[in-house]
Parts: structure tokens; sequence; C-alpha cells
């Protein structure tokens, strides 16, 4: 099979695109034909080697896939081949990871796809779905009528969390980089959009939300508490989600005397009950057409070093290309 894969950490250039064995199934593995992946930026931590991580090479990246059921092992119950399927958590804890034609996937891991939902819209929404999911279920407790603020509203996460307050009946304010992302988010639902290069931010939320905001996401690797604070309503609760190196000052006085909390959040801790709780709703809400996919690209997988500079760039150089997920076609 072909397969994006490295042999050491490093530069994108490090990416190999070639052949490797086919994989086998386990006794309770279903091996699955992959029809797209997606770009995550933890793909580029691991690629770089700028996270910890117990690497066995060669080393196949990726954390998420969508496509069929070729064939299962012995012990399969819940799946069956020409089943279609899609699946993240991938690529970490001694499982393969997805950027191949073919991977062995344990079916704990494996999700069924909506007949009316394209391959390449679940992978898509895959991981960042399920972030965004459990990120306003179980750490923010949203509910309805909450104003929520999201920065970067029209990349991955961001159009996940805003698409999925305005489905828990909250009120949203988005921003992004340029109008036309400014205009993407109003199209996801966000009720105020703006562009925080050219607008005073900071005055356009206590308008729109005199009382505060009730729950602020915050998308940055380098997370402003000196502004997001005096903007949270009184208990109002901020989720951080990037920065591993971040060390921002805290203003703990204005922090403290309005109960609010501050909730770290990574996906990777989450079980494999939340995974699913998560899925069950993207899946539902997929297929009732409630939420929607943000794909930026589409490329051949071939061009894994290629979407691998795009997505570093945009996310650690901060330039702004992507508006969506990057996905990779086998």
């Amino acid at each position: 099979m072909k397969a994006a894969y490295i042999t050491r950490t490093g530069p994108p250039e490090v990416i190999c695109y070639g052949d490797l064995p086919d994989p086998r199934p386990g006794r309770r593995e279903c091996v699955v034909k992959v029809a797209a992946v997606d770009v995550n930026p933890i793909d580029t931590y691991i690629r770089g080697g700028l996270i910890p991580a117990t690497l066995s090479f060669p080393f196949i990246l990726g954390r998420d896939l969508a496509g069929t059921v070729v064939e299962i092992g012995a012990g399969v119950r819940t799946f069956k081949p020409g089943d279609r399927v899609w699946a993240t958590g991938q690529g970490a804890d001694g499982r393969p990871g997805t950027f191949a034609e073919l991977v062995a996937v344990n079916e704990r891991w494996l999700n069924p796809t909506p007949p009316n939902v394209k391959d390449e819209e679940v992978a898509a929404v895959s991981l960042v779905g399920i972030t965004a999911y459990l990120g306003l279920v179980r750490s923010a407790n949203l509910k309805a009528g909450d104003i929520l603020f999201v920065n970067g509203g029209s990349g991955g996460v961001g159009s996940s969390v805003v698409q999925m307050a305005k489905i828990f009946g909250a009120r949203v304010i988005a921003t992004a980089g340029n109008d036309a992302k400014a205009e993407i988010c109003a199209q996801l639902g966000a009720d105020l959009a703006l562009n925080y290069k050219t607008g005073d931010v900071e005055a356009a939320i206590k308008a729109f939300a005199p009382e505060g905001v009730n729950v602020w996401w915050e998308t940055r690797r380098e997370p402003d508490f000196q502004q997001a604070i005096p903007l949270l309503a009184l208990r109002g609760r901020m989720i951080v989600m990037a920065g591993r190196e971040a060390q921002p000052p805290l203003p703990v006085g204005p922090f403290y005397v309005k109960d609010c909390s501050l909730h770290g959040f990574a996906m990777f801790n989450a079980s494999l009950r939340e995974h699913h709780s998560a899925a069950n709703a993207i899946n539902r809400w997929m297929a009732e057409g409630k939420l929607k996919a943000r794909i930026d690209r589409v490329l051949p997988l071939s061009q894994a070093a290629e979407a691998h500079r795009l997505q570093e760039a945009s996310t650690i150089q901060k330039t702004g290309e992507l508006a969506g997920k990057i996905i990779l076609k086998p």
C-alpha cells in the first residue's frame, strides 16, 4: 500500500510517500480502505519532534480517517466488510497513523458514517468536532441563552464551536483575520462576526454582551487573559485548548471576584466512552445538515509534505492562510 510516513522527526521534507506492507487485522480490528484523512496541528508537532512522543519508525502520520471496511478480524462484532466508517484518535498509544491507503483500526475506535455524509466531510469534522463537543458540554457546560465567544471562528475547531454552540441555543460572537473569514463565521451562524485586524473587538463584545461573555473559547497558542477576563460574565468559563509552552500573565483579582473558572482541555485525555458520546451527536447533526465541515482544500495523499507546510505555516507562523481543514485523499 501507499502511505505517507517518516523515518525521523524534522521539517515537512522528512515525510516520505511510498510503499509499506498492507496491514492485517488483529482479532478485534477492521482493515479500512481509506477514502479521506485530514491534517491537524498536532500532526505537525509530532512530525517535527516538538512534543514528546514514542514513535516506531517507519511512523505513519495522521489521526483521523474515513473510508470503508474491507476486512475484519475473527472477534469483530460491530462492523462488516462494506460498512462506511470514520475514526479519530489514531497515531497514538501504539495505534497506527491514518495517512495510508489501508489502516487496521480496533473496532472500538470506529464510528459508522451516515449514508448522506461524504467521507471528506466526516474526516474534516472528526477530531475538531469531538474537541468542540466535549469542550462545550463537559468543560464549559454550555446552556441555551449563554453568550459564547470564540476566536478563529472560520478554522477547524472554531467553525465546529460556532455551529455546535448555535445548536445548543447559545448566542455566538466569533472573530476572524479578514472580512472574508468573518463572513464565513456569519454563514456558520455567528450572531456577531468581527474582523479582529480592523475592528475594535473589545468594544463590540461589550456592546453585544454588556453583562459579559458566559463562555470564552480560546483557540490561540498565546492566550490573552488580560483581554479575556474583564470581558467574562459572572461565573464565566474560559476554555484553553492550545499553547503548550505559553505562560501568559493571569489577572487573578478580576478573575476570582467574578467566580470565573478556567478549563484546560486536551482532547487526547478523553475516554473512549466520551469519544463515542461526541461521535453520536456529530453523526446525528451531520445527517440532519446542522453541522457542516469547513474544508479549505483537498490534496492527494502524495502531497502530505506540502499539506504539512501549509498547516505549520498557518498554526505556528500565523499566516492565516487556512480557513478550515486540509483533506488528503489516497
